[in-house]
């Protein structure tokens, strides 16, 4: 990315394999001199000519890719493209076992109907979402639920209210190929701090775009922490509904708690409010420190 004071992020949404590749590639011009003609190449970079031709607006926008052959006509597949400024703050949330109340279920049952969300959460995301927070959701599903998974985050209302709209990053394997990685490997960590550790990249080495994290699993933890995501801002629900951040396993809080002191935890970074930084907080500025502990004292 050659813009440096803004950055965007793609999500993909297809149908198949064959989709995928022409929604993650965009073509490239490459002179080939020996021919005297243009030659085309596939890249997932975009120079900065190519985003000015986009004609970008903040926010989300939609690009739609078609495909035209005698046979089978024109077939369509569309992407949304995320331009955010430099300097929002980003909350990253993993779906299966987060935003649903577990892995396999999730899966299952919001295809007969039945909700299956974890309770409180649409109010949480949307009220941190209104104290200026950017939402990117991670998850290691296969690259063909995407339209499925994009329509289930949108189809979620507790009490009229959503979750916030933003970049839906999938794993690009297939479909059995995922599952093994999530199930039997038990290593979706290796995707998501690849594709988180590209998104980091492009806001430079000194920087960072991700304030806090939320999932259910020890690979989630790992994933965030990898590109800076302090332990105390790096919160795993269990299949009780009990939110723990990976400082402090012992005490434990509710989506529902949070959402009730959610500017204590979630400062407001809005435009029009003066940013405070962290150390000067009330919350952290008048925290008593942690009296200091002998060794001789230590009863083994």
């Amino acid at each position: 990315m050659a813009f440096r004071e803004t950055r965007s992020s793609i999500e993909e949404d297809t149908e198949n394999e064959r989709d995928r590749s022409l929604t993650y590639n965009s073509l490239t011009e490459d002179i080939d001199e020996e021919v005297g003609g243009p030659k085309y190449i596939k890249t997932v970079r975009l120079t900065s000519e190519q985003l000015a031709s986009l004609e970008l607006k903040e926010g989300s926008n939609v690009l739609t890719f078609s495909v035209t052959t005698s046979y089978q006509g024109t077939t369509k597949c569309f992407c949304s493209v995320y331009l955010w400024d430099y300097t929002d703050k980003i909350i990253i949330s993993d779906i299966d076992g987060t935003i649903t109340r577990s892995d396999v279920f999730g899966h299952i049952l919001p295809w007969v109907g039945k909700d299956w969300t974890q309770n409180n959460i649409a109010q949480l995301f949307s009220a941190l979402n209104n104290n200026g927070y950017k939402f990117l959701y991670l998850s290691s599903r296969a690259i063909g639920q995407a339209s499925m998974t994009k329509n289930f985050l949108k189809s979620i209302k507790q009490n009229g209210v959503g979750i916030p709209e933003g970049p839906m990053l999938l794993s690009p394997d297939s479909l059995l190929r995922a599952f093994k990685v999530e199930l039997v490997l038990r290593r979706p960590d290796i995707f998501k701090i690849k594709c988180l550790s590209d998104i980091k990249g492009l806001f430079g080495k000194d920087s960072s775009p991700f304030y806090a994290g939320f999932g259910n699993k020890p690979t989630d933890s790992k994933s965030y922490q990898a590109v800076g995501i302090p332990a105390h801002r790096t919160y795993r629900i269990n299949h009780r509904g009990e939110i723990y951040t990976e400082n402090s396993i012992v005490q434990h809080c509710t989506y529902a708690e949070i959402y009730e002191h959610n500017e204590v935890y979630f400062p407001i970074v809005r435009p029009e409010c003066e940013l405070v930084e962290e150390e000067y907080l009330t919350q952290n500025f008048w925290r008593p420190d942690i009296p200091g502990i002998d060794e001789d004292d230590l009863i083994l």
